[in-house]
């Protein structure tokens, strides 16, 4: 029996539904792994998580806002792709969303091997975690890939189950992005891809014949990737940058990168072309432990 069997309920069809702007691109933005603690400036690796989220805010008003200093966001929707708590508080889900709430954007939240799902919905409330988003002629497919317990990634028969159900259901002429916390493929480091979703194979079986698909986005290994696979050779593969510390890439053991924190940014088109890319935090202090071996 899969370790995920029947660590949740069947998956449920709760749908995000966000209005479309016309003919006009939709603007996604992605963070990930904030790893806030219970209290206000706790560390990961000698990093105030707190100060680099802030510095990744501002970042994303300056780049993403309506106007200057309006404090909110020229977007579409957010999108934080799990380990936004470091040990699964509730303390540090209510001050996640304090800082996110004023940027006025839908946000959808997923949970990482950090979290705890029904705390996040019980502090948050479950509508900040849909199953499904629609965008326009978009859907957004979010799975669940945090196993209770464990740091590597699963996905289980019921969301397996629930993602091919919700393939079915949705109109032929969407274009479709899958989103998840854990890796569906390897990224190149060992340490890292042990802790890749392990049935990553009945999942490509599941997207090997949808030609909807358009993107696999995730999470989970601190450093920003992008990538392909020939079971699904024109759907782009990509992973973001944490918002705090990131992991050196093609390293066999932990090892600490000095880049900078950061997000990703998706322009998902009517015609179905993506564009994407990664903007990070420049010409700030936020101290560093390059020493650390662990987190």
């Amino acid at each position: 029996m899969s370790e995920k069997e029947n660590s949740q309920p069947s998956l449920r069809q709760q749908t995000m539904q966000i209005a479309s702007n016309g003919d006009s691109a939709l603007r996604v933005l992605q963070i990930t792994d904030c790893h806030l603690g219970e209290q206000v400036g706790e560390s990961l690796a000698g990093m105030d998580t707190d100060a680099s989220l802030d510095f990744v805010i501002e970042l994303l008003l300056r780049e993403q806002g309506s106007t200057p200093n309006e404090g909110a966001l020229a977007v579409d929707l957010l999108l934080a792709t799990g380990d936004l708590s470091n040990h699964g508080t509730a303390a540090a889900y209510q001050r996640l969303d304090q800082k996110l709430q004023p940027l006025g954007v839908p946000m959808a939240w997923l949970p990482g091997n950090h979290d705890i799902r029904d705390l996040m919905i019980d502090t948050v409330g479950p509508d900040r975690l849909p199953r499904l988003i629609r965008l326009g002629n978009w859907a957004i497919c979010m799975l669940d890939s945090a196993v209770p317990g464990k740091v590597g990634g699963e996905l289980g028969p019921n969301e397996l189950d629930g993602l091919q159900s919700t393939l079915e259901a949705l109109p032929a002429d969407c274009h479709i992005v899958v989103c998840l916390h854990h890796q569906p493929v390897p990224v190149g480091s060992y340490w890292l891809d042990q802790q890749q979703v392990v049935d990553s194979e009945q999942l490509f079986e599941v997207l090997g014949d949808e030609p909807r698909l358009r993107a696999i986005v995730w999470g989970h290994v601190h450093q920003e990737f992008s990538g392909s696979d020939a079971r699904l050779p024109d759907v782009q593969l990509m992973a973001s940058p944490s918002t705090c510390i990131q992991f050196a890439p093609d390293q066999p053991d932990f090892t600490i990168d000095a880049a900078m924190p950061g997000y990703r940014w998706f322009d998902l088109h009517p015609d179905g072309t993506l564009r994407t890319g990664v903007s990070r935090v420049e010409n700030v202090a936020l101290d560093l432990d390059m020493a650390s071996s662990g987190y």
